[in-house]
């Protein structure tokens, strides 16, 4: 027999194909336990049940994900750029399932207080991250207008949110323009920001000049 940490792997893959095929409603350990070609006395002893073998799916995914995004908000590059790539990660999210898994979750969270309590701390490390970056932004404009950088991390999360759920039901850019619009959010920050980079380089010529009449 495979050793621990292979098995719980191929059982964590396992759990995600079958969910992306049946849903988790439908989604049970004696499917998974076929898929993965193990007993299903292993899905028990490795995980307790199918609520907690999705959830350390979950976890496990949005982990990783996390790493990804904080390293990209991390990189030097203008903000609309990050908006940008930040469109590309939800296009690879969907390609990958992640956010098949995740919506599926939330879902389930709605009567299960254990499940939303799980999901829930899984969401809400991209809106601390979002928060972090609202942050830097105050540092380097000056003001975010009438929004505390929690305030505006929401309306930066939240519209990704609602993409994934339309998208998820099959409501592509023909009915409602959801990438189409998240896209042109990145548009506006990049207008914003290059008007910002001209007012500082047309303000330190300015001081330039006083400077050399003194």
């Amino acid at each position: 027999m495979a050793g621990e940490p292979e098995t719980r792997t191929r059982i964590l893959a396992a759990a995600k194909t079958s969910l992306l095929q049946v849903g988790y409603a439908r989604l049970s350990t004696r499917v998974i336990a076929e898929t993965a070609g193990v007993p299903l006395s292993q899905i028990h002893y490795h995980f307790g049940s199918k609520q907690k073998l999705v959830l350390e799916l979950l976890e496990q995914e949005n982990r990783r994900l996390l790493g990804r995004q904080a390293a990209m908000f991390g990189a030097d590059m203008p903000l609309w750029k990050q908006w940008e790539q930040a469109c590309d990660y939800l296009d690879d999210d969907l390609e990958s399932g992640y956010v098949r898994v995740l919506q599926e979750m939330v879902a389930a969270g709605w009567s299960d207080a254990e499940i939303a309590g799980s999901v829930g701390r899984d969401i809400r490390g991209w809106f601390d991250l979002l928060t972090g970056v609202a942050r830097r932004a105050h540092e380097r404009f000056g003001t975010l207008g009438p929004f505390t950088p929690e305030e505006l991390a929401a309306l930066a999360g939240l519209p990704f949110l609602g993409a994934e759920t339309v998208i998820l039901l099959g409501l592509d850019d023909s009915v409602i323009p959801a990438r189409s619009a998240l896209r042109r959010i990145g548009d506006v920050l990049r207008t914003l920001e290059e008007v910002d980079d001209e007012d500082a380089e047309k303000e330190g010529g300015r001081n330039a000049g006083r400077r050399r009449r003194r």
